[in-house]
């Protein structure tokens, strides 16, 4: 089976289906460095244009079509445009679906998506309707990535659909049973399972060495290429503001432990608004991480300090804990653009999961136990 994939960022909604054995004829993206790392890593090079001017009807068939359009419009982190034009690009994927009929499609968004309204009715809802009257069963499901093997407590809305059989919201047990032989009740994902056999972080450009210790078995998947050094694990440059903070942060802590005296006009005001807790947040070693955004080099949008370093995570951690393997490689550009990939990224994982659970509805087999 293939798939045809539409916003395809760096590949990782595509990963997940190439894990589960399906084969990608073509993909599409807006962003050259989008497309320039995602043909490096799959050696097929994406229509880089924009969405509108691709004629997909002259694509080769594929027998399911994915995509997770701009999350931005409907993102709880920053602001939320009500006439962002991209929040429309939701529909592109309804249109394709519509003009070349694949046998399956999967659409993936932040929960976010969920609070916004066209003409009254619930976006998602809308969408489902359109798609059942083009002779889809749909499934409208929200994911948490822990319960697939993700060490991030990411969740984000999927709507599946398929013409022969009604997909299922993927079994988290049986998932990771069958697929790769773990029991899920008992597979430690927390921040030291995930980045603890990351050695020492380096200077720009150059290549880390793992450190000599036992790798969780989270991090053996992630090294199944037996790779002796890692790239991206760079130093992350923080102001001395920062610096000091971090210091006075303890492991799972956040902006609160920021003594007053230290303290900005800004986190004294949140301290006495409450909330935000992942503002100024450090990592629990114990914990899986928070949701990985595309600021993940900035702490005051995201729990992004390291739980026993006083420093800000690396690239290659944030891109451990959206659990995308060590293999994968990012072209040069600007730090912001790379972690634009990797923050938007689906964890690939979460992304097997979900073409696990395709692919049983193709083949008319139930993906719950």
């Amino acid at each position: 089976m293939n798939i045809g994939s539409l916003f395809c960022g760096m590949g990782g909604l595509d990963l997940g289906f190439v894990w589960e054995g399906f084969s990608v004829k073509w993909s599409n993206d807006i962003a050259r460095q989008a497309c320039d790392s995602y043909y490096g890593n799959f050696g097929l090079r994406p229509i880089c244009d924009d969405v509108d001017n691709v004629d997909f009807s002259s694509l080769p068939v594929v027998d399911v079509v994915v995509g997770g359009p701009p999350c931005q419009p409907f993102s709880l982190v920053g602001k939320r445009l009500p006439n962002d034009p991209r929040g429309g690009l939701v529909f592109k994927l309804l249109d394709v679906v519509k003009e070349i009929r694949p046998e399956a499609f999967v659409m993936e968004n932040v929960p976010g998506m969920a609070a916004s309204r066209m003409n009254g009715v619930p976006l998602v809802d809308s969408l489902e309707k359109s798609f059942r009257r083009l002779g889809y069963e749909v499934t409208q499901t929200r994911l948490t990535a822990t319960d697939y093997m993700v060490p991030q407590r990411r969740k984000r809305i999927f709507i599946l659909g398929c013409r022969s059989w009604k997909p299922e919201e993927p079994d988290k047990v049986v998932f990771a049973k069958e697929r790769h032989d773990i029991d899920i009740s008992r597979h430690d994902l927390s921040a030291k399972a995930a980045i603890g056999d990351l050695g020492p972080c380096t200077k720009p450009g150059e290549r880390a060495t793992y450190a000599d210790t036992e790798p969780s078995p989270f991090a053996r998947l992630m090294r199944a290429k037996r790779l002796k050094t890692v790239s991206l694990h760079e130093c992350p440059r923080m102001s001395e503001t920062d610096r000091l903070f971090v210091q006075h942060i303890p492991p799972g802590g956040n902006y609160r432990d920021i003594p007053d005296s230290l303290s900005t006009a800004r986190i004294l005001k949140f301290k006495k608004t409450g909330g935000r807790t992942t503002t100024y947040g450090r990592l629990h070693p114990d914990r899986p991480a928070y949701t990985i955004n595309t600021y993940f080099r900035r702490p005051n949008v995201g729990c992004n300090f390291h739980y026993s370093e006083l420093r800000l995570i690396t690239a290659r951690e944030a891109m451990r804990f959206q659990s995308i393997p060590d293999h994968f490689e990012l072209v040069p550009s600007s730090k912001d653009l790379r972690n634009a990939l990797i923050g938007n990224a689906v964890p690939p994982f979460m992304a097997q999961a979900v073409a696990w659970s395709i692919k049983k509805a193709l083949y008319r087999e139930p993906a719950s136990g």
